[in-house]
Parts: C-alpha cells; sequence; structure tokens
C-alpha cells in the first residue's frame, strides 16, 4: 500500500511520542499506575533483563520518574536530602540540588520518601519535614519554594508521642498537577490541610481543609460528572472542587496514627482506599439535586492494602493482601476472586510492591527487588514470568521508552524491557 509521504512521516512521529511516553509523576502519567494505550510493553520478562546502566545513589524510599530524557530522583547525598537529574540513556548525572535536613524514624533509610513530579520544564520535590521547593529541569536553578511548617503552620514532630500521619512519619505524599494548579497536602489546620498553588510561581490559589496530611498523594478525578481533588487525609477521605477547594463531601475515617498510605482509586464514581486496620472500603460518591453524599458500599478486613497502592483492571483490585500476599478483589462486591502467596519476603504488615498496569498484564517490583509478571485475570493467578533486577525497596518503577527505571538502597538502574 503507498502513503502520501506527509502521512508517513505523521505515522512515524505519533509511533516514536507513544513509545517513548515520559512517566513523569507517581504511578504514571494519570497516576493510576496504567502505562497509556498505545505504548509497547512486554508479553513476558527475560530471566535474566539486561541492565542498560547503573549508578550508585544515596538513602531514600522516593521512586524516580523520567520526563524528557532525564530521570529524576531524591536521595540522602552528604547528610541532606538531595534532588538529582541524570540522562535517561546513560545515567550520566545532570545536576543536584540540596532539599533539607535528612528524616530518619524505625520506618526505614534516612533519606526522602516523596516521589518527585515533573511539569513543564519543572521539577517539583518534597522532603519529609515539609519543604516544597520547583526547580528548573534545565539546571536545577530554584523557580519558588515553599515550607509547610513556617509558612502554613503545619506540624512536624517525629516519631514522639501520638503525633499521626506525615507530622510523624514524614511529608510522603506526592503532589498532583491539575492545568495550571499544583495541588499540595500541607496538612496545616488553620484550614491549609489542603493548598492550591500557581504551578508556575508559587501563589497560593486556594486552600481547604483543617486536616492533617497523611501519607497518601491527591488524585484528580471525576466523580459525580464533576472534577475534583480526592485527599485521603489523617481524619478523613474527601472530595473538593477542583476550581477554588471547597469541600463537596468527606467521609470520617480516624485510626492509631493513621497510618494512611493507599492511593485513592476511582472506578466509575466509586473510590477505593485501605488501611491495615479499618480494611479495603469502597464509597460510593453520589449527587442528587446539587446535595453530594458519600456512602459506604462495602467493608473488606481480610483484603486490606496496608501500605502498597492497588491498581484497578476492569472491575478489579489488584494489590498486596493482609496475609502477605497478591490478591484479586471484585469491585462491586469486595469479594476475593483469588489469593497468592509466596512472592514477599517482608514480613506481613511490611510486604510491598509497585505495580505497573500493561495492557493486560500487571507487572510488579516485589520488596525483595524481584520483578514479577502476571496476567491481570480475575479468574486465576497466572504468572508470565520473573527476573531478580536490584535489592530490597519499597519503591515504584517508573516505565518509559521500554526501559524500567527501579532503584533500592544503594543503587538507581535502567532496565531493558522492549518488547
Amino acid at each position: 500500500m503507498n502513503f502520501p509521504r506527509a502521512w508517513l512521516v505523521l505515522l512515524c512521529l505519533n509511533s516514536v511520542s507513544l513509545t517513548a511516553a515520559d512517566w513523569p509523576q507517581w504511578r504514571g502519567p494519570e497516576r493510576t499506575g496504567h502505562v497509556p494505550a498505545g505504548v509497547a510493553v512486554p508479553k513476558t520478562l527475560p530471566g535474566e533483563p539486561k541492565v542498560i546502566w547503573r549508578i550508585k545513589i544515596g538513602e531514600g524510599l522516593a521512586s524516580p520518574v523520567v520526563a524528557g530524557g532525564k530521570v529524576f530522583f531524591l536521595d540522602n547525598t552528604g547528610g541532606k536530602e538531595t534532588t538529582h537529574a541524570a540522562e535517561a540513556a546513560t545515567g550520566k548525572l545532570l545536576w543536584s540540588m540540596p532539599l533539607d535536613e535528612p528524616f530518619k524514624d524505625s520506618q526505614g533509610p534516612v533519606g526522602p520518601r516523596c516521589t518527585p513530579l515533573v511539569d513543564g520544564g519543572r521539577v517539583y520535590a518534597q522532603s519529609c519535614r515539609g519543604e516544597l521547593q520547583c526547580l528548573a529541569t534545565a539546571d536545577g536553578k530554584l523557580i519558588w519554594r515553599a515550607n509547610f511548617v513556617k509558612d502554613f503552620g503545619a506540624t512536624f514532630t517525629g516519631e514522639k508521642g501520638q503525633a499521626a500521619g506525615a507530622s510523624r512519619h514524614g511529608n510522603n505524599g506526592s503532589p498532583v498537577v491539575d492545568g495550571n494548579h499544583l495541588i499540595v497536602l500541607v496538612g496545616g489546620t488553620n484550614g491549609a490541610g489542603v493548598v492550591c498553588f500557581d504551578k508556575t510561581n508559587g501563589k497560593v490559589i486556594w486552600k481547604s481543609l483543617d486536616d492533617t496530611a497523611a501519607y497518601a498523594p491527591p488524585i484528580v478525578a471525576t466523580l459525580a460528572g464533576m472534577k475534583q481533588i480526592v485527599v485521603f487525609m489523617v481524619g478523613s477521605l474527601s472530595g473538593l472542587d477542583a476550581r477554588d477547594g471547597k469541600p463537596l463531601w468527606s467521609v470520617p475515617f480516624k485510626t492509631s496514627f493513621a497510618r494512611h498510605v493507599t492511593t485513592p482509586v476511582v472506578v466509575a464514581d466509586q473510590v477505593f482506599i485501605a488501611s491495615h486496620q479499618f480494611g479495603l472500603v469502597a464509597t460510593k460518591i453520589l449527587r442528587d439535586a446539587g446535595a453530594w453524599r458519600a456512602s459506604t458500599m462495602w467493608t473488606n478486613k481480610a483484603a486490606a492494602f496496608n501500605f502498597a497502592s492497588p491498581v484497578a483492571v476492569g472491575r478489579h483490585l489488584y494489590g498486596v493482601g493482609a496475609a502477605k500476599d497478591l490478591v484479586c478483589v471484585d469491585v462491586t462486591t469486595g469479594t476475593l476472586a483469588w489469593a497468592k502467596t509466596g512472592y514477599f519476603t517482608s514480613g506481613a504488615d511490611k510486604a510491598y510492591a509497585g505495580f505497573v498496569v500493561m495492557a493486560e498484564n500487571l507487572l510488579a517490583l516485589t520488596d525483595s527487588g524481584q520483578l514479577l509478571l502476571v496476567a491481570a485475570d480475575p479468574q486465576e493467578c497466572r504468572e508470565l514470568g520473573r527476573a531478580q533486577v536490584c535489592g530490597f525497596n519499597w519503591c515504584n518503577p517508573a516505565y518509559a521508552d521500554g526501559k524500567l527505571f527501579v532503584r533500592d538502597a544503594r543503587e538507581l538502574l535502567c532496565v531493558e524491557l522492549r518488547p
């Protein structure tokens, strides 16, 4: 078949664009863990994936992201939480910028825990102690900054007394961009629980809620026909009008120390969150004659996702269950479709995996550094491949241009997964 030359050029450009899609934020372009439709993904895993490059890095639990041919990551360098940019193709370090004093507690290594966010030539980095910086992706120069404690009255005490949420174990919830807005879980109890900044200059657009930040990041979702910001805080799950931060609906969730970590997942008009204490909960969001209502549809204690965020494929959730197992849950009924043990080395309350949905399959990076490819099949757990790629970690991988970017406590690696 003969195509006009212009069509051939356009076809090639589209092919390159789809293959080289960025992974610029926590859980990918849409913050759902899904590789965008049309991007090439592997159907199997090699027994020993090719490591294209590896570089030594400092401690930390912040996941890497990839955008514009660069990989951005945070670690503890020279006793400082630090933001870095490196060439995605080679691992060559391009620049580094100190962020904040390091934070240490009983939960993990000394260093940052919040995944950076890249948008429009800017990278946003957030420290455990609540320092937020907007840096130029080209050279790391500071564009604007804000501090949760000094500027908004948030409290940060560390692992002391009854401190709960981010004030106890650090600000882990990565900010999210919505148009020209940057939505940040600041945690100020004086009406600045959630703050919306102008992403270009740091000007405050709106503030909302008196709730303290937990660890789950905010998401942007359309529920009952309206775009809103969904936040899982220390005391509640809430939906805010994306335009002005006005609270639309809220459901209280109280637990000891507020270990609320899982990213909210939306399927249709239902929001799913989980905690090791109250289990997995489905909340239906309704709007009737302008009045908002949030109704609990079901709760499954046995299928509680602790701190590894699940992913949704069709009408099912996949994640790490309460019994240190890989589980599949029906979102309609909350029933367990299947469970499979043997994939996780950590104790039941610390078992972790970072999930990437690749078309009809799931790629998981487990806490032991093992890559696992399984079918997203609610009928059974069908393993399609596994491979060891790194050491112990609690991080999510980033997938871009057929490559997987992973980190552990010592190294950042680029692994070839091109089909």
